[in-house]
């Protein structure tokens, strides 16, 4: 019986060894198939993303070819559609006087400094939303030192020349009846002023050097020069040796400056003449005169100043010798900017607005002039900051509505009669 029952021990350990040889085979068998299915479904996967991706680049492939056929354009095509009319605003405001009670009235004790900048407050917004503004300065920055002075020879503070770029002034022509009034050193000190102001400067000059140096100023890239001259310098004489200091009003010396310009491409010509009679609200025989000359000889825009009033301005169809039909336009005088005379027109004043367009062909075209009606305004009953430069037209609507009633009956009376002035001296826009 023992012997019986070790066979069978022996069978049972020899068969469960048997199993488990099989089951490994079996288990490793299947494993490599698994192995081999998931590599057959992964390689199916990506050859079937490769296929996929190749197709949706061949479709933007077309597609790029199509946007790109709908613009094929020859290079002269391709050129002529880029060129386009380039149109910009250019501002014009008269002249910049400072009488004694205009720095008395901007000066701070506290800081022993001036501060014009109160004065245009109620106006910066257009000139500051203008591609170009230009001004007529009637008065010399020749230094704190050589004493602040009124009429007849006009020395302001430095400030009023950083307060003019602050409010957007671009240029200022200096050429003026004024510009001696310190001598060569007080035109000499003003143009350091202004060129630490950082604002441009045309019609006198420290050298022959810079004289003959034409101003160019760029606007949406179209080349804009300017040339400035006088009439006089009240009788003070230039000084012998420095000729090259101011431009006086000398038609061969205009000629000569308008031909340099054009040899240098410009697209525009801008002449600013003081010129012109005091206190007369039409141009005189000698401006109309000089208006065709300037015109003929190829300016453009023509911005006139000194007479302290308003004076007309026109739009002009210019025929030149060869036949060339132009745009014109001439202000004969646009008043005084800022000031403190009271004769009458003194106080009025207009900031003007120009659109210009050059055209593909280089063509200049004068589109649009319009203007906003301004008025030197004083008020009486204070002592400090009393002076302000008024858009007429929005004291009067505030006035109406009763939005603003501040300045009073009288000021709203006086204003509506400077408008009705300055509209009939100007003219319409166009």
């Amino acid at each position: 019986m023992r012997r019986n029952n070790r066979g069978n021990k022996r069978s049972k350990v020899f068969n469960t060894a048997h199993f488990d040889k099989k089951f490994i085979k079996y288990l490793s068998i299947s494993v490599i198939i698994l192995v081999i299915v998931l590599l057959c479904v992964a390689i199916f996967y990506h050859v079937n993303k490769f296929i996929e991706q190749k197709q949706f680049l061949e479709n933007v492939d077309k597609d790029l070819e199509q946007i790109a056929s709908s613009f094929d354009l020859s290079d002269d095509e391709q050129q002529e559609d880029e060129e386009t009319d380039t149109t910009f605003t250019m501002t014009a405001i008269g002249d910049v006087m400072c009488h004694n009670t205009q720095y008395f009235d901007a000066y701070q004790k506290e800081t022993d400094s001036y501060d014009f900048s109160y004065v245009f407050e109620d106006i910066s917004s257009y000139i500051k939303t203008s591609d170009i503004t230009i001004g007529s300065l009637e008065t010399s920055f020749a230094g704190k030192e050589r004493g602040y002075s009124n009429y007849p020879t006009f020395n302001s503070p430095d400030a009023l020349a950083y307060d003019l770029k602050k409010l957007g002034i671009d240029v200022l022509s200096t050429a003026g009846n004024h510009c001696l009034d310190m001598g060569f050193s007080g035109l000499s000190r003003t143009i350091d002023v202004l060129n630490d102001a950082d604002i441009s400067h045309l019609g006198t000059y420290q050298t022959q050097e810079d004289r003959d140096k034409i101003l160019f100023k760029y606007i949406k890239g179209v080349k804009i020069a300017f040339v400035n001259y006088t009439y006089g310098t009240n009788g003070i004489p230039v000084p012998s040796g420095k000729e090259f200091c101011v431009n006086l009003i000398d038609k061969d010396l205009i000629k000569k400056d308008i031909e340099n310009a054009k040899s240098q491409d410009a697209d525009i010509i801008v002449a600013c003449m003081h010129w012109g009679t005091e206190y007369r609200t039409t141009a005189n025989s000698e401006q109309e005169e000089l208006a065709d000359f300037l015109f003929q000889n190829g300016v453009d825009i023509i911005l006139g100043n000194h007479p302290h009033v308003l004076e007309p301005m026109e739009k002009r169809t210019v025929t030149l010798e060869d036949g060339t039909i132009k745009d014109g336009f001439v202000i004969y005088a646009s008043g005084n900017f800022i000031c403190d005379q009271n004769a009458e027109n003194t106080r009025n004043s207009i900031i003007l607005n120009l659109k210009i367009t050059k055209h593909v062909d280089g063509s200049i075209s004068i589109d649009h002039a319009d203007y906003i009606p301004i008025y030197m305004y004083k008020e009486n009953s204070s002592n400090l900051r009393r002076m302000k430069l008024l858009d007429i037209e929005k004291v009067i609507y505030n006035y109406e509505a009763g939005i603003d009633s501040s300045l009073g009956q009288s000021t709203y009376e006086n204003l509506k009669v400077q408008l009705e002035k300055i509209i009939k001296i100007v003219g319409d826009e166009f």
